[in-house]
């Protein structure tokens, strides 16, 4: 069971999930949406594609960018369409 925690809050919870480059990314429909905010950042990563971010908002507190995902990934990524990862003082555990 792979978890994601924040602020004292669970992000994401998932028996199934994707390691990739040491980075666990849950699956879309084990991730609370409630607590994220689209972000306009995005980043290029040669081999996973364009990724886009997302803010997490817990109790009023923001945590800018410390979610993110990609929403069409190169053919060697194709693993992670449709997951999403944390980093920035996300607690993420498995």
């Amino acid at each position: 069971m792979a978890k994601a925690v924040w602020n004292g809050q669970t992000l994401a919870e998932s028996e199934t999930y994707e390691t990739v480059e040491g980075n666990i990314y849950f699956p879309d429909e084990s991730v609370k949406r409630e607590f994220l905010k689209p972000s306009s950042t995005t980043s290029s990563c040669p081999w996973k594609g364009q990724a886009r971010y997302y803010t997490i908002l817990v109790d009023g507190q923001e945590n800018p960018d410390a979610a993110w995902y990609y929403p069409d990934p190169k053919p060697a990524a194709r693993n992670v369409k449709h997951h999403v990862a944390f980093w920035r003082g996300v607690e993420v555990t498995k």
